[in-house]
């Protein structure tokens, strides 16, 4: 009993020191005072309109949503094709090809983001929006693959060779049987990886030039001033962010009850 109650208040702690600073950021975004200050101004959306009236705001917003859709779309394709390769096929080396698959959310963002400008320099797409789509794909489809990897796992071995005896090819088998059973799966991937593209800021900082996506922009906002727009845009970045974990949460959940 005791230990169920301290379980309970160190899960408090943490959900306290996680959503804290984001919710006090919601608070100052509609604070008519400039500064971070207590006690409290009067309640405003001034600093909305502010944000929200400039050109180059709209644009970053439609950078990151091009990239996000973008970068989730390949994201969730690679990664399930990658996810049924494992499920499907035994081949040589095929612990090297799950580790090399995943390796890359384990790599420093940082060196991430030098090679991702390196090699998309050498191809001349740094400071493209394909270039950031490119960078943000090889971050989120190990998140896309590990979550078709579970799906995939709970799916009869012999329901696949059963359509094939039945007289469907493989690729009849592929849509009639392995993607309509992994549809949760892959739209709850495609949530996942859509928020981890639309929140990625230091890669993104590396490639993106000119083409900036939010978080970018955000940090170009920041320098040299405080600026109460910041907890605008942010506050739209994370609201966004958390409606899709959200809704791959409730996905995930769909998928294990089934």
């Amino acid at each position: 009993m005791r230990s169920g109650v301290l379980l309970r208040l160190y899960i408090a702690a943490v959900f306290v020191f996680v959503f804290a600073p984001i919710v006090t950021s919601m608070v100052f975004s509609v604070n008519s005072d400039r500064f971070p200050t207590v006690p409290l101004g009067h309640f405003t959306w001034d600093w909305y309109r502010t944000a929200f009236a400039r050109p180059e705001v709209w644009t970053a917003i439609q950078n990151s949503l091009i990239v996000a859709a973008c970068a989730a779309t390949l994201s969730t394709l690679i990664g399930f094709a990658t996810a049924y390769t494992d499920y499907r096929y035994g081949f040589r080396f095929k612990t090297a090809y799950l580790a090399l698959a995943l390796l890359p959310p384990t790599i420093p963002v940082v060196i991430m983001g030098l090679a991702m400008l390196a090699w998309l320099g050498r191809l001349g797409l740094s400071g493209t929006l394909t270039g950031i789509v490119i960078a943000h794909t090889v971050m989120a489809a190990p998140f896309a693959m590990a979550i078709c990897r579970l799906r995939l796992n709970q799916m009869d071995a012999a329901l696949e060779p059963a359509a094939w005896n039945l007289g469907a090819t493989q690729w009849r088998a592929m849509r009639a049987v392995v993607i309509p059973f992994c549809a949760p799966a892959l739209v709850s991937a495609f949530c996942l990886t859509a928020a981890v593209s639309f929140d990625e800021f230091i890669v993104a900082w590396f490639v993106s030039g000119l083409n900036k996506t939010v978080p970018v922009m955000i940090l170009e906002i920041l320098q040299g001033n405080v600026d109460p727009q910041i907890n605008a845009i942010g506050t739209l970045v994370f609201l966004t962010s958390m409606t899709l974990v959200i809704a791959a949460q409730l996905l995930i959940i769909r998928r294990s009850s089934t």
